[in-house]
């Protein structure tokens, strides 16, 4: 069982569960949850993040809506970057399947599909993955393929920050590529030989978060049946690479800050003072600047962090880099799967150029994927690249002025005549339900995105989280 590759099932049908499970059994070591929730807290419980996942869109509490299935999409590559995610639904219309690959599903197969269709794909999703980590085909001197004025000014930043000591910030989008680039720092620095050791904070539970950086001694907690060395330690004076550091509880943010100012830490349970040598390079794609505005962020946290800033541009900003990926991608996957390359119409040369990748890097990856299997060796129109992105535009935002900003007199007008009119006015109730209308409202403006959300309503992820079970543990 430990040889075979992990692969989480996800789908509250418990018929499906059973015959996959049963099915996929002898190539995978098969891991079944029926929600995002209960599948989120399944992967903080083991080690490692399975290499695999295939998960429906129709998820609890909205099993008829694709809203669970696609955060529950961002939530698995926010904890895995490397994970191949596929999705199988039976919520299968085009505008489905174009958002869930934008989100980073790799592929979208329509139920009922037969086990061993499933399997082939699964399989070759594992062989792709598999060649990613090895390197991706890029080369070891400039694995940032693209010759454009950002990228151009991304790769000078890296070559010039990568000998410092002082910690860095990557900033940059989902799907940019912000590993990649603390990756570099640390492979052009001085470190190269030293330990490299990450941390996503958005994919471990908050209560882990300060023994597994800071280690812990032999009965601190329940469970800590031994002494135990943390990130800090192990990594010695090499790099500590703390990804979606936007996600780290406050009440740690002080201890990293210490960290950082004068190396000082202790093991969870011990008085002895540690030092630590490690260079911090954190990532995030929020906006650190408006999480201090609204208390979830230190401002002293975030100077030392950012002592050197470094921001990866979207794809959208990187005009013919856009075509350099496509050649770069689809040659190296055709060359994985042993299938003759795939080329562009010059109509559908057009609509690549012009197309935003909304999903950035990571989404044209999964493209070329998609193209290199279904079309080995044919020249495709716009028409038959078209049904592969994403061409829907969001809804626009209007801005709606904040509380503080209406008229006092106004509001309490409205309330008067509100309470005049209703008898059985319970506060507690009509509140919640404004939390729920504007929660609901802010995961359909992102098609499920929880951190996108969390942005709109002005609170952390995990706050969210917490509120969203909240509704629905009511009556």
């Amino acid at each position: 069982m430990a040889d075979k590759p992990s692969l989480l099932l996800v789908d509250d049908d418990p018929l499906i569960t059973e015959t996959l499970s049963f099915a996929l059994s002898g190539d995978f070591d098969v891991l079944v949850s029926d929600s995002r929730r209960h599948a989120i807290s399944l992967l903080r419980q083991r080690d490692d993040a399975p290499q695999l996942a295939l998960i429906d869109l129709g998820l609890p509490p909205a099993p008829h809506r694709p809203d669970e299935g696609f955060a529950l999409i961002g939530d698995l590559l926010a904890h895995s970057p490397a994970m191949k995610i596929l999705v199988l639904s039976g919520q299968n219309d085009a505008a489905n399947a174009r958002h869930a690959r934008t989100l980073g599903a790799t592929e979208f197969v329509a139920k009922p599909c037969d086990a061993e269709s499933l399997k082939k794909i699964l399989l070759r999703a594992l062989q792709f993955r598999a060649a990613e980590i090895s390197g991706g085909g890029a080369t070891d001197t400039d694995p940032l393929i693209g010759n454009s004025p950002p990228l151009q000014k991304l790769k000078n930043q890296i070559n010039q920050y990568a000998d410092s000591p002082y910690p860095a910030l990557i900033e940059g989008e989902s799907g940019t590529g912000k590993e990649l680039v603390a990756n570099l720092l640390h492979r052009l620095s001085w470190r190269r030989s030293k330990p490299w050791f990450a941390l996503n904070c958005a994919a471990i539970a908050p209560t882990l978060v300060e023994p597994t950086l800071f280690g812990y001694a032999k009965g601190s907690f329940t469970g800590a049946t031994q002494n135990k060395s943390g990130y800090f330690e192990d990594a010695a004076d090499g790099t500590l690479f703390l990804d979606e550091i936007g996600e780290l509880p406050m009440e740690l943010q002080a201890k990293l800050l210490r960290v950082l100012e004068n190396g000082e830490y202790q093991r969870v349970g011990e008085t002895q003072q540690r030092h630590s040598e490690a260079r911090v390079i954190a990532a995030t794609n929020r906006d650190l600047r408006q999480e201090i505005k609204k208390g979830h962020f230190r401002a002293d946290l975030y100077h030392r962090l950012s002592v050197f800033t470094i921001s990866v541009p979207p794809l959208r900003e990187m005009d013919d880099d856009k075509t350099l990926l496509l050649e770069h991608f689809q040659k190296f996957y055709a060359a994985q799967a042993q299938l003759q390359t795939f080329s562009l119409e010059d109509s559908a040369k057009q609509l690549w150029q012009e197309y935003r990748f909304p999903g950035n890097v990571r989404e044209l990856r999964n493209i070329t994927i998609r193209l290199a299997t279904k079309y080995a060796g044919q020249r495709l129109s716009a028409r038959e690249l078209e049904p592969e992105l994403d061409m829907e535009d969001f809804p626009q935002q209007t801005r709606v002025a904040p509380l503080e900003e209406r008229d006092p007199e106004a509001l309490v007008d409205q309330a008067q005549k509100h309470l005049q009119r209703e008898r059985d006015f319970n506060l507690d109730q009509t509140l919640k339900q404004w939390e729920q209308g504007y929660i609901e409202a802010a995961m359909k403006l992102t098609r499920g995105n929880v951190s996108q959300a969390a942005k709109l309503l002005g609170i952390n992820r995990t706050t969210l989280y917490s509120r969203m079970e909240a509704l629905q543990k009511q009556p």
